[in-house]
């Protein structure tokens, strides 16, 4: 099997590149969790990361957002003493405000899940890349993207890190066409639109009015 170079490495990695990365995923609270490890990798690497999820689910009580919008000083202390995690006071403060910008959002009327993947209009984007070097790192969906969750109150989703998290949520299939997940993801995401139907219509036919923020700008 000719994986796409960067899941190469360990045995890990592989699975999540074999199994999880790029396939559509539309639960919100998964969604969450996806885009709030995304934001831990800054700096670091996604290996890193990955390693550490199942101490993070735990730290993080399954990252959800009702229990994370809760805590306090003491749970803030917790999280800062637990070598299962990446201990860093800003990115675990971001987990709390993210969690409580989800809440926020959800409350308003607007479900998570909607409100991320209006930036590719509800359907997988679908590259052909032949080598690594033609992957962007970013690109004018997650520039918007990290304008809207930013106004929206969540912090470490500058536009890399929101192409990252669109690449692993299977909003854009930037598997190499070489790679056989190229073919199964783009089938994936083909079998959601069919099955769709009319709403998956309504999706393409224009994202909300949050994918256009030309005056909201920044890094992570």
């Amino acid at each position: 099997m000719e994986r796409c170079p960067w899941s190469e490495g360990f045995e890990q990695y592989r699975q999540y590149h074999d199994q999880e990365w790029g396939v559509p995923l539309r639960d919100s609270r998964e969604l969450f969790e996806l885009l709030m490890l995304e934001g831990a990798q800054a700096g670091l690497s996604w290996s890193t990361i990955l390693k550490k999820r199942d101490t993070y689910r735990k730290a993080f009580d399954n990252f959800d957002p009702a229990r994370i919008a809760k805590y306090g000083p003491e749970d803030e202390a917790r999280l800062m003493a637990d070598p299962g995690i990446v201990r860093n006071r800003l990115k675990v403060n971001g987990v709390i405000k993210g969690a409580r910008a989800y809440l926020a959002m959800e409350a308003s009327g607007t479900r998570f899940s909607d409100f991320v993947w209006q930036f590719v209009g509800g359907e997988t984007l679908q590259n052909r890349w032949t080598s690594l070097s033609e992957v962007p790192a970013t690109s004018a969906v997650s520039d918007a993207m990290s304008r809207a969750l930013k106004k929206a109150g969540f912090t470490f989703v500058g536009s890399t890190i929101c192409y990252s998290f669109m690449q692993a949520a299977g909003m854009v299939n930037d598997h190499l066409v070489a790679c056989p997940r190229h073919k199964a993801v783009k089938a994936l995401a083909t079998n959601e639109v069919k099955s769709g139907g009319a709403s998956a219509r309504k999706r393409r036919a224009g994202a909300s009015s949050a994918t256009i923020a030309p005056d909201e700008s920044g890094s992570a």
